[in-house]
């Protein structure tokens, strides 16, 4: 039990080190594994019969999936967010629907679709990073 909580407590404070220092890039990166992580505790909860787990994991699942929609930059190319923005949507739902039908295949739908967006999101090479965030740099300034 206490080896639990130090590798949690330990967990909760790498990961408040790794967002306090990251850039925009790295922040999604770390939502959308957030994301993953939840739906499959969901999973394990629902596999166990642990309900409350279940709704804790999913809902917080939800949250991070809404957080992820709520950072899409309608500015950078709008099909491609309106794309993305109807698929978190479905999540969404689909996370609703695994919870109440109690079915992990549909997690595993969900978690298959989030591991693709991870993937291509995690192939951005750093110079295209680093354009973006000089364009946004030079947005700013020219908003000023």
């Amino acid at each position: 039990m206490y080896k639990s909580k130090g590798i949690q407590a330990y967990r909760k404070d790498s990961i408040k080190s790794d967002l306090a220092s990251a850039d925009p890039h790295r922040v999604i990166q770390l939502l959308m594994q957030g994301a993953l992580e939840k739906l499959a505790l969901g999973k394990g909860c629902i596999e166990r019969s642990d309900l409350e787990g279940k709704a804790a994991a999913l809902t917080r699942a939800s949250e991070i999936i809404n957080a992820l929609r709520d950072a899409l930059d309608r500015d950078v190319n709008p099909e491609l967010v309106d794309n993305l923005e109807s698929l978190y949507e479905y999540m969404i739902v689909r996370i609703t629907e695994a919870s109440i039908a109690r079915d992990t295949s549909i997690l595993d739908q969900v978690m298959g679709l989030l591991l693709q967006i991870k993937g291509a999101w995690d192939q951005i090479s750093n110079a295209d990073k680093e354009a973006a965030y000089s364009g946004q740099s030079e947005a700013r300034v020219g908003a000023i």
